[in-house]
């Protein structure tokens, strides 16, 4: 439900420099899964927060573990997030997450219905646990996995043949609803929500090759996925909270091999972000941050 990035991508603070130019990072990637298809050029985060710093103030790289971790300089300590889209320890949700629990914060992940059971496995084995690691030597505790499938909102709209498909048995309160019903029962609220998902089934057929099907399969689960965890989960996010989406150039540029209706989504995700969080609190929308560097500013907020 990632897009997969080699090495563990890491988020590090350094004194004002200029180590990238001010338009996109681009890094190797190692894979890509069954959820989002992407190049070599990191996807940017949009994110929903106010702005009350200069751009100089903190710069960050994104960079990978064999340049040696560090931690960001904020203190997000009795913050708890939530990651949607969650699956493995390749993608930008786990890095994310990776920085959040760096700086203090509580992690609860969303994890694909049908990737559940190897990615909780996968923990309990210790198979993640050298990419768990944090800058002082712990390891990142996840301290809950939940059951997602973002696509639906609520138990009426999963259709009968996904109900009775063997990748969903076995799972239960996994629609949007029923999830952050299960937040709320366990912990009462969040401060910050990441959406680190996509899918676009046909991803790799030009936009004029792309069926009504996949297109607005490609809509649902890469954009309105992002709508549908703002509705539920705004009445349980504390003051002062915030959420981010991860979109990617392609909603600007025509990108070759980034077709099925994924660009188009992307675009909307961005236009979602502006204005979805703008009727519902008081946060100033921020879009089209790069990642690491921007997503450092707007997370200092929630020390203040």
């Amino acid at each position: 439900m990632t897009a997969s990035a080699a090495a563990g991508v890491q988020m590090v603070a350094a004194r004002p420099c200029i180590s990238a130019s001010p338009g996109i990072l681009t890094a190797r990637v190692s894979r890509t899964d069954c959820m989002l298809s992407t190049t070599a050029t990191f996807p940017k985060i949009s994110c929903s927060w106010p702005l009350r710093f200069k751009r100089n103030d903190v710069v960050v790289r994104a960079i990978s573990e064999e340049c040696g971790p560090q931690g960001l300089p904020i203190d997000l300590r009795g913050k708890r997030a939530f990651i949607a889209g969650v699956a493995d320890d390749n993608g930008y949700g786990w890095a994310i997450a990776k920085a959040l629990a760096a700086a203090g914060a509580e992690i609860l992940v969303g994890t694909w219905v049908p990737a559940l059971n190897i990615f909780e496995t996968s923990l309990r084995r210790g198979k993640f646990d050298e990419s768990r690691k944090l800058p002082d030597g712990s390891l990142m505790d996840i301290v809950k996995v939940y059951p997602l499938d973002a696509v639906y909102d609520s138990p009426d709209d999963v259709p009968e043949d996904v109900k009775s498909n063997k990748r969903y048995a076995g799972a239960s309160n996994w629609t949007v609803k029923e999830v952050v019903e299960s937040v709320r029962n366990d912990f009462g609220s969040i401060d910050i929500l990441v959406h680190s998902l996509a899918n676009g089934p046909e991803v790799t057929k030009p936009l004029l090759e792309t069926s009504r099907r996949g297109y607005l399969a490609a809509i649902s689960a890469s954009s309105y996925s992002y709508v549908s965890l703002l509705q539920h989960f705004l009445p349980i996010m504390n003051p002062g909270g915030a959420s981010i989406s991860l979109t990617y150039i392609a909603s600007e540029r025509a990108i070759p091999g980034y077709g099925g209706g994924m660009s188009s989504a992307k675009a909307a995700l961005e236009s979602d972000t502006r204005l979805g969080e703008k009727a519902k609190s008081e946060l100033t929308p921020y879009q089209q941050a790069l990642l690491g560097a921007e997503l450092l500013r707007q997370l200092d907020l929630l020390r203040r």
